[in-house]
């Protein structure tokens, strides 16, 4: 793939590596609560996509130096992809385009509320994502100071990862059906952001307040990760690693769209453990930034910035 700006310089500090999967979101919200097997008035939107390219988006925001590794189509919704991305300053030099590649489409319902009720996604060339591709820009990917993947990624690609990235690897397991690829890989996982469901797939232990959470919090760090973040949805996150755990309530927000506020969460977890920030800094700035992300009708909020991030999180420590 040839693009004109944002070139890799693999012997360069000071970047974050994001592997991970792109998609066109096509989105509907109904204008009054779903009716199941039938068909509802409301609005249809089309938007870009993706866990990894949304938070590789989140982090570009917030002013990181962002190097994506992914695999895009070659048709019309690819080109509009790797232009976003250039303009946004993500590189995207090494990613691979295939041939007669289609590229992800992912679907999705909200209720009337903005919160999601269902979604199917068709990320078939993720597969391109493979092992050989990932040995080729080994250096680029250990050269990081953080990586981050996406449940996205085929098991081989992820136990790849988890054997040869010697940087911190953050993951988000992005589904349940997607998160159980990483049972065997737990160990060489850095910083985790599961929901409920993800964790209680991953530990065995089911989830239904945050005392059952910080139990299956504990039994995902005996697995040898550093640090949990499980996400309660609306309610918070349980936030742990091997010293402490707590609750944190979500931050206040006028909701409008929760899609992608998990992708805002990660991405300023990455942002804050480059500004070295403990395990309540790193929950704060990670609930502040989901809360910003949930005030815009679209997936990304584009008023994400490390001024934004600073600010909500300095109105909620005053309160």
């Amino acid at each position: 793939m040839e693009n004109t700006r944002g070139r890799s310089n693999v012997g360069e500090k000071g970047y974050v590596a994001v592997v991970g999967g792109v998609n066109i979101d096509i989105g509907g919200k109904p204008f009054q609560p779903l009716i199941a097997k039938d068909s509802n008035p409301g609005r249809v939107s089309i938007s870009l996509g993706g866990v990894g390219r949304n938070i590789a988006h989140n982090m570009a925001l917030l002013g990181l130096d962002v190097r994506f590794l992914t695999a895009f189509g070659d048709d019309l919704y690819a080109r509009q992809i790797e232009d976003s991305c250039i303009s946004l300053g993500i590189d995207i030099s090494c990613a691979r385009k295939i041939s007669g590649g289609i590229t992800s489409t992912y679907i999705f319902l909200s209720e009337a509320d903005g919160d999601m009720a269902m979604a199917v996604s068709d990320m078939e060339i993720c597969e391109q994502i493979s092992p050989a591709y990932l040995a080729a820009n080994l250096t680029l990917i250990n050269n990081a100071r953080v990586v981050v993947a996406d449940g996205n990624l085929s098991e081989n690609s992820l136990q790849y990862l988890a054997s040869h990235c010697t940087v911190p690897l953050f993951v988000d397991p992005v589904s349940v059906a997607k998160a159980k690829k990483l049972k065997g890989i737990l160990s060489s996982i850095h910083t985790f952001k599961p929901n409920r469901i993800e964790a209680e797939a991953l530990s065995g232990i089911p989830v239904s307040d945050v005392t059952s959470a910080c139990t299956s919090a504990e039994k995902l760090l005996e697995s040898g990760m550093r640090r949990v973040f499980l996400s309660l949805g609306s309610r918070g996150v349980l936030a742990a690693d091997r010293n402490e755990a707590f609750f944190q309530e979500s931050f206040p927000a006028a909701v409008r769209n929760t899609t992608g506020a998990g992708d805002a969460f990660m991405a300023a977890l990455v942002w804050a453990y480059l500004k070295e920030m403990d395990l309540r800094g790193s929950t704060m700035a990670a609930s502040a930034a989901a809360a910003i992300a949930t005030e815009s009708k679209e997936t990304i909020n584009p008023a994400l910035s490390e001024e934004t991030l600073r600010a909500r999180m300095n109105n909620i420590m005053e309160e």
